[in-house]
């Protein structure tokens, strides 16, 4: 029997969900019968907008694609001033304000506190200026990751940027790759360091070479969410950039036909590659989904992948800091903590890539920012000025490795505060914990739940959000896991400890590293020291304890209509809300 979802999809769904919604929008929330809400919140996720979580009704989260993380020139001041004057909400966040963007680990943008009534004028204005939250969310194809300086990179082993471009426009609002059994997320990498993470998405073009010609071979059934991961497996394809389309549209039409449609939790590619293998999804995409020829796999670069690997004679790999493009000029890479930048420092960045570079800005998949085509004689002013004293282009280790998901502030999946708690993490690390020698990248991902948005699993240590009991009462709790990373060998992380105390995470994470200084052999990385230490060893290794770092969200903030509130019950809630923000009484 098909889901609940697959119905309403039936119903209405794709492109023709736009009209509904500017109708819904013209005449407000209470438009929405109530007893369809969740059938046209599933539907609005596929034009970019999740109604945000119980207590903040008639708010959204409405999220911008940008493809391959590529902001064009005046797009991110577009983007400061709807997050200015529509990301607003009714309560601040004490460390971020009122108004701010999130960069995501998929390269796109998400603003919080969208009303309905607005969108129309968003839309408006964001696709007069090339923007679109066309298919950002949904059973579709979402927004297409890569290198974030692919085209720029003075490495690079192929240009990947158009592969990218033309895929995002041969697939976003078509109507025969509109509804898939559940989401598509695709990488394009081109350069040598593997940093389109193509290893963990449902279809991968990874730089390859076969008889002279460089392309891409293909990879499918990556994937973090719940508690299921998959690193992607090869297809024994190889792909010249023109034949990309082709095979892309192929593998999406073979999943559109026999994806799991009954089950949405095994609705995805990865599953489908469990139950089939490679060879069958191979033959079968031969036979029925191409009209030519496929080429088998081609020399490919994986062995020489160094992003994200953990490993400490890789290097920096994550484009933070100044760097040589192909062309003579210079690309800078900000650190942007937890990936949250305020509305006007967003508008500064803008000023600030349109003064010094091209007035592009590209989005990584590690929540940073990158201004590119600066002239070297324009470097050293852009890195004396003062946006650069917050989003730094040599930040600290504990700095530069955060990375957060949405978590309870507004995501009805997480069960935990995040993106605060982050912050408060890395700077409490930062002033008390010492960072082993040798090692430069450290990489820290807190995700509210298992849905992995914050990519956990492939980092040096991964918090997971859980509830726990401390002296007699409910608290937040983090899961921890040690050594996950990608790279030439990708590995996800062991989760070695449940259930600590959110307070109690910081003096886990100082007594790991301290043990780890001991124990290490020569300058071994903290990778190599999880995959050779048994898993009962790691979890005494952690000691969970105690410090003076203080955790202001240890309450159940699922439970809160905003954690940071004054008056942070339920019944203090002030949605849901009419256009102008005054509270819409109960019993109207």
């Amino acid at each position: 029997m098909p889901t609940d979802v697959e119905n309403w999809k039936s119903e209405v769904y794709g492109n023709e969900i736009r009209e509904h919604l500017m109708e819904f929008a013209e005449e407000g929330w209470e438009s929405i019968p109530e007893d369809e809400h969740d059938a046209w919140f599933e539907r609005f996720k596929w034009w970019g907008l999740y109604h945000q979580r119980n207590g903040q009704e008639s708010y959204f989260m409405m999220r911008i694609g940008t493809p391959n993380g590529v902001l064009k020139p005046g797009q991110a001041e577009v983007v400061a001033d709807i997050a200015d004057e529509y990301a607003r909400g009714p309560a601040e966040n004490p460390e971020f304000g009122d108004a701010y963007v999130d960069w995501t680990t998929r390269q796109s943008i998400q603003l919080h506190w969208i009303r309905l009534e607005d969108v129309p004028e968003i839309f408006e204005t964001l696709e007069a200026n090339g923007l679109s939250t066309q298919q950002a969310c949904g059973d579709s194809w979402r927004n297409i990751v890569g290198c974030p300086v692919a085209g720029k990179d003075s490495a690079e082993f192929v240009d990947a940027l158009p592969v990218a471009m033309d895929l995002n426009e041969t697939f976003k609002g078509n109507d025969d790759h509109s509804n898939l059994p559940r989401k598509w997320k695709v990488s394009v990498t081109g350069c040598e360091e593997g940093c389109g993470q193509g290893d963990i998405n449902d279809l991968a073009f990874e730089p390859a070479e076969k008889d002279g010609v460089k392309g891409f071979n293909v990879r499918v059934g990556g994937g973090l969410s719940r508690n299921e991961p998959r690193l992607a497996r090869s297809l024994d394809v190889f792909v010249p950039p023109e034949e990309a389309d082709a095979v892309a549209g192929g593998i999406s039409a073979l999943f559109n036909d026999h994806g799991d449609r009954e089950d949405r939790y095994n609705a995805r590619m990865k599953f489908l590659t469990d139950e089939w293998g490679t060879e069958k999804i191979r033959r079968v995409l031969q036979e029925e989904y191409v009209d030519f020829e496929l080429q088998t796999a081609g020399e490919d670069l994986r062995d020489e992948y160094t992003y994200n690997s953990g490993r400490n004679d890789d290097g920096h790999h994550d484009h933070i800091g100044v760097h040589e493009q192909n062309d003579g000029n210079y690309y800078v890479g900000l650190n942007v903590l937890v990936g949250r930048m305020g509305a006007d420092d967003t508008r500064e960045l803008a000023r600030i890539a349109d003064e010094y570079g091209s007035g592009e800005v590209r989005v990584t998949q590690r929540q940073n920012v990158i201004v590119t085509d600066v002239p070297e004689a324009n470097l050293d002013d852009l890195l004396a000025e003062d946006l650069l004293d917050t989003y730094e282009p040599d930040p600290h280790t504990f700095m530069r490795g955060s990375i957060a998901c949405t978590g309870t502030e507004f995501c009805s999946l997480s069960i935990v505060e995040t993106k605060n708690r982050q912050v408060r993490y890395a700077r409490w690390l930062k002033d008390n914990v010492e960072v082993p020698a040798g090692v430069e990248d450290f990489h820290i991902h807190l995700s509210g739940c298992t849905a992995s948005c914050a990519q956990p699993q492939i980092a040096d240590i991964s918090l997971r959000g859980m509830k726990t009991r401390k002296d007699g009462e409910a608290v937040e709790a983090l899961d921890i896991g040690l050594g996950g990373g990608l790279g030439e060998d990708p590995r996800f992380a062991e989760w070695v400890e449940q259930r600590v105390p959110a307070d109690e995470v910081p003096g886990a994470i100082g007594n790991l590293l301290a043990n780890f200084e001991e124990r290490r052999q020569g300058d071994e990385s903290f990778r190599d020291f999880v995959e050779r230490t048994d898993e009962e060893t790691l979890a005494e290794l952690v000691e969970p304890e105690e410090t003076d770092y203080e955790d202001p969200y240890m309450h159940n903030t699922k439970l809160t209509w905003y954690p940071y509130a004054d008056e942070d019950d339920m019944d203090a809630s002030p949605a849901p809300a009419r256009a102008d923000g005054s509270p819409i009484p109960s019993d109207d």
